[in-house]
């Protein structure tokens, strides 16, 4: 998936700029096209908005904006792939357990550079997916003990960026009244 550079947030993008979805192919090649249309869905969602909107929280009474969606999924991204399934031994990103909502409410710093994450962490995510042996494998660490297979985590981010891309939606339609994509 070829990144959006930071800069080009302030103009639209073309629905287009979305891969097509494969109506054939294997489970890994199905599942992670429907991941990466889902990822660049949320893209195409925050497109075109100028930065300092887009930490607008435009839906009272719920604190989310497209800022915090940005820096969440970044979050639940690393969480999954690097975390729980790779066992990488690295910080979680927007989250402790003194300030769990930090992705949505302590919006500090540049979206470019949240931007920047997002962009990390899918790459990252998607090279662990290539690497694995199977859908089958399962993860290395995971904070309950219980083994989570490839498969699964997979599902859970397709679900976790399509419940997100509709609040993202309701948030683009409230800062510019775009909807769809």
């Amino acid at each position: 998936m070829t990144e959006i550079p930071a800069e080009n947030y302030s103009r639209p993008m073309d629905a287009g700029a979305r891969p097509a979805l494969p109506l054939v192919g294997d489970e890994r090649e199905v599942l992670t096209a429907f991941l990466d249309w889902h990822r660049r869905t949320f893209e195409l969602k925050c497109s075109g908005v100028p930065a300092e909107r887009l930490s607008e929280k435009g839906v009272p009474p719920s604190g989310l904006s497209l800022h915090g969606l940005l820096r969440h999924l970044a979050g639940v991204e690393r969480w999954w792939f690097r975390l729980q399934f790779a066992g990488e031994d690295l910080p979680l990103l927007y989250y402790s357990d003194d300030d769990p909502d930090q992705d949505f409410e302590s919006l500090g710093g540049d979206v470019s550079q949240a931007l920047a994450v997002w962009h990390a962490e899918c790459e990252r995510s998607r090279e662990i997916v290539a690497a694995a042996s199977s859908l089958d494998q399962t993860g290395v660490q995971r904070s309950d003990g219980r083994p989570i297979s490839l498969r699964v985590i997979l599902v859970k981010l397709i679900a976790e960026y399509a419940r997100h891309n509709g609040h993202a939606d309701l948030l683009r339609e409230r800062i510019d009244g775009s909807t769809g994509y």
